[in-house]
């Protein structure tokens, strides 16, 4: 089987087994109740090195995991402009520090086969973060499942493919976990985005309002508004996921979502360029 090896491992969350597994446990403990009752079916979580965000996407996959087990999970995610093309990888593995997590060919080829993907390998493919440093939290929490790793852009057409995906599981017997990773108002700068200039003004901006219509239109399951927001906003540099997530996650049978936490980089490490991050769980 071809393995796609990880290019972040090492540099944006530890590149060994023991160091690793130690991190996951050191950030289970920093995590906070699951909210909200109903099965979990996906969720939203941040992709920064795990520094910054791994506390958060640590405690929502968690969630995720909490008393169900998964056949799939559905990973959507990649920096995408509305006129990006849709990514995939339908075969082989990928592998993290906790070993490999193998790619569901029947999902993947199956929606690959009805819609038009650029399709990345083990070989070829462009390195990305948004995915990758969620891997090992899947790999530890749900062991051996099979994932589908897709890359959707922000535009409506995601949401036919995100829809197809989950009735495509259903129609398998598949039992699926959904995740959308996203970031949220990149601010400063280093993003060049400073609309309220610097300082705790323009920290508390983002805080209450710029990222809060996004994650309020999350909360709320609204697929289409997310990206529409987001577009106009620039509070989620992957909406299409996100939004992906929503729709999958709605034909699964998501009915509530539940805020997890929020919280920024400046949170972390006080900048004058600082990233929101906000960990969404959606339950049936």
């Amino acid at each position: 089987m071809a393995v796609r090896h990880p290019d972040f491992a090492g540099s944006w969350y530890p590149g060994r087994q023991g160091e690793c597994i130690r991190a996951i446990e050191a950030l289970i403990q920093e995590g906070s109740p699951c909210p909200g009752e109903g099965t979990p079916v996906g969720g939203i979580v941040p992709h920064a090195g795990w520094f910054y965000s791994g506390r958060l996407a640590c405690n929502v996959i968690r969630c995720l995991a909490n008393g169900s087990a998964a056949d799939t999970c559905i990973i959507f995610g990649r920096h995408l402009h509305s006129s990006s093309p849709n990514y995939i990888m339908t075969e082989g593995a990928w592998n993290t520090p906790l070993g490999e997590l193998e790619i569901d060919s029947e999902v993947a080829g199956r929606i690959a086969s009805e819609f038009e993907f650029s399709v990345e390998t083990a070989w070829e493919y462009e390195p990305d973060n948004t995915i990758e440093v969620q891997l090992p939290f899947i790999k530890y929490f749900f062991g051996d499942t099979k994932i589908v790793p897709m890359g959707l852009p922000p535009r409506k057409s995601s949401l036919l493919i995100a829809r197809r995906v989950a009735e495509i599981i259903r129609d398998l017997g598949r039992k699926a976990v959904i995740i959308g990773s996203t970031d949220l108002t990149h601010y400063g700068y280093n993003y060049g985005f400073v609309p309220k200039g610097v300082g705790q003004a323009a920290v508390q901006w983002v805080r209450t309002e710029n990222d809060r219509r996004v994650i309020d239109l999350m909360l709320n399951m609204d697929a289409d508004g997310v990206i529409e927001e987001a577009l106009k906003s620039q509070n989620a540099c992957c909406s299409g996921a996100a939004a992906s997530a929503i729709e999958a996650s709605v034909v699964l049978g998501a009915k509530k979502a539940f805020e997890v936490d929020y919280y920024t980089s400046y949170d972390i490490r006080p900048d004058s360029s600082f990233v929101g991050y906000v960990g969404v769980l959606l339950r049936s």
